[in-house]
């Protein structure tokens, strides 16, 4: 079968995510992730009657809860929410010690237990992903120190946290300043953050509009898809300027254009000084 290949030029629609939310408990994390649109949350960590909000839940005790979870159980909704990403694990860690001894021991996994764990984790969260609809990991936080600096890190096993930080397209941390809680996307020397839509630290309302992480998470696209189609425009603008500089033979040629390509971005201007040098001809700052 041929490949299909999404050229450079191809936009790429984006309309689900992956999203990670983290913070101590008590931030009211679970009453966020409620905010979603049409959220589910598997409840892991046993506390979606906290919530002010509460949803649909699934109340899982053990991993059978979830293993046999299927599209049209979650047709009905938008968001998947996996509560707490670390309890999660913990289910998983104590289904694959349960079904294969040599695995771990003492509920602790072995080595070839842990990459059992990575490859189940990662398959059961591509097929949410697949499922079409928006994923939400909640994890606490955990604070290291550093010298004198205070870490906020994801409370996770091992290096699942590295697994979950590769699989997110938006990661924010939940915590309190000036005695309001606040949601902060951004990557700092101390914590762990993405943010594609460019958010600034955002104050999370009280009360809590039904709809506000929903609002956030479709920004989140907005500003991935913005994203996707400013790459394939300067693609088009690219594969346009290739084929223009091609036809360019002469110094004078060039020097026709030059104003032309210092309109356009650093990647042109080097394929047009690269064309230039190929065939042995240099620029004269002097004269322009």
């Amino acid at each position: 079968m041929a490949l299909k290949i999404t050229h450079a030029a191809d936009p790429i629609n984006v309309s689900r995510i992956t999203m990670a939310l983290y913070g101590d408990p008590g931030t009211g994390k679970t009453t966020l992730a409620f905010s979603a649109s049409k959220p589910l949350l598997f409840d892991f960590d046993k506390g979606a009657h906290r919530a002010s909000n509460r949803q649909d839940a699934v109340l899982v005790s053990t991993w059978a809860d979830v293993d046999s979870v299927t599209a049209g159980d979650l047709a009905p909704y938008d968001t998947i929410i996996i509560d707490t990403a670390g309890r999660m694990l913990d289910a998983l860690s104590a289904d694959i010690i349960a079904n294969d001894a040599k695995l771990g021991k003492g509920g602790v996994l072995s080595q070839q237990g842990w990459c059992r764990l990575k490859a189940r984790f990662t398959g059961w969260l591509k097929m949410l992903n697949a499922s079409g609809k928006d994923v939400l990991l909640i994890a606490h936080g955990t604070e290291k120190m550093d010298g004198e600096t205070v870490n906020a890190r994801l409370d996770v096993q091992g290096g699942s946290k590295d697994e979950i930080y590769k699989s997110v397209d938006a990661m924010g941390r939940v915590f309190i300043r000036g005695g309001k809680r606040v949601l902060c996307f951004d990557p700092t020397e101390s914590a762990f953050g993405k943010n594609p839509a460019q958010f600034g630290l955002l104050e999370i309302p009280s009360p809590l509009p039904a709809d506000y992480l929903a609002g956030v998470i479709a920004d989140t696209k907005a500003a991935l898809n913005r994203q996707t189609e400013a790459m394939a425009e300067e693609a088009r603008n690219i594969k346009h300027w290739q084929d223009a500089i091609a036809l360019l033979e002469t110094p004078e040629a060039f020097t026709g254009q030059v104003a032309n390509v210092k309109k356009h971005s650093k990647a042109i201007q080097r394929l047009f000084a690269d064309a230039a040098t190929a065939k042995g001809f240099t620029f004269d700052a002097a004269s322009k």
